[in-house]
């Protein structure tokens, strides 16, 4: 069975809930704290053996593309000023994958960056993450999911426990079989189904592993709510042909699409920091 080296990270939305701000800055590129959003994404994912990364993006995600690429006048400024910490920080980004760039093509969704991504994937598994999901966990989140695919050979679908208004907002697994520790063998799922609907509390949240067989699932789709074409409906379609897992992630969630979600990430990770763990708590302290 063929190890997942790849990742596709779809990065060309409008990011519409941060405007203004985003007017002329991807949303992928707001700090936490002294790092873009895009950066833990990547960095997990090489933490968790990936090699190659797609970044599916569009017209107005330069800035994306350029912070992963070399920036030979920075470096040379920074060494000139004797800066050799900041030095090394900005040249490991550069070398921390061999990084794809697509610019996205077709109807509205998160299935088509996927599709777009096929002739790069070629015929081996391959992991999805979004480029708003940010997790902080002892074992990273992706490495989770390899564990289990490895384990399985099939598609693994990430899952986090979510509330009655969640059932409104993502897709609700239906757990089926218990497996293992946070391991289900999947029934199915269920794109926005709402509390009464919801066959559990177990949300699709945070990316996928899949095999090259999806991206026929994919062409089938028809448009779902809101003229979305969506990568879980194409799971869903799989299922029917072979076994897929759910792997609830042990760890801590942000959901920097959201502003409070991208302000509780910025003050969770402040205070585990040693630089800046201290002043955070007395910073909070003194808000009145």
């Amino acid at each position: 069975m063929n190890k997942v080296r790849k990742v596709v990270i779809p990065v060309a939305g409008y990011g519409t809930r941060f405007l203004p701000a985003t007017k002329a800055m991807p949303k992928e590129m707001l700090p936490i704290i002294d790092k873009p959003v895009i950066q833990y994404i990547v960095e997990e994912a090489v933490a968790s053996g990936i090699t190659e990364v797609i970044l599916v993006t569009s017209n107005t995600k330069r800035p994306v593309e350029d912070h992963f690429d070399q920036n030979t006048e920075l470096e040379n400024w920074l060494k000139k000023q004797g800066k050799k910490q900041a030095l090394e920080e900005v040249q490991a980004i550069t070398q921390l994958a061999n990084f794809v760039y697509i610019r996205q093509k077709g109807p509205y969704g998160n299935a088509t960056p996927v599709l777009n991504a096929e002739h790069v994937v070629g015929d081996e598994p391959f992991a999805v993450l979004f480029g708003d999901d940010v997790f902080d966990c002892a074992v990273p989140r992706l490495k989770q999911m390899m564990d289990v695919f490895e384990r399985y050979g099939d598609p693994v679908v990430a899952a986090l426990k979510t509330n009655d208004a969640g059932t409104e907002k993502y897709g609700i697994i239906d757990p089926g079989v218990k497996v293992g520790k946070g391991i289900w063998e999947m029934k199915g799922v269920v794109e926005k189904p709402g509390a009464k609907k919801a066959p559990s509390k177990l949300a699709a949240i945070g990316g996928y592993i899949l095999t090259p067989d999806i991206f026929d699932e994919i062409r089938k789709l028809k448009p779902g709510a809101g003229g979305e074409y969506v990568t879980l409906d194409a799971i869903h379609s799989l299922m029917k042909k072979r076994t897929a897992y759910a792997c609830e992630i042990e760890g801590e969630y942000f959901d920097t699409g959201t502003k409070i979600g991208w302000l509780h990430a910025n003050l969770s990770m402040a205070l585990k920091r040693d630089d800046l763990g201290k002043e955070t708590r007395n910073m909070l302290k003194s808000i009145r």
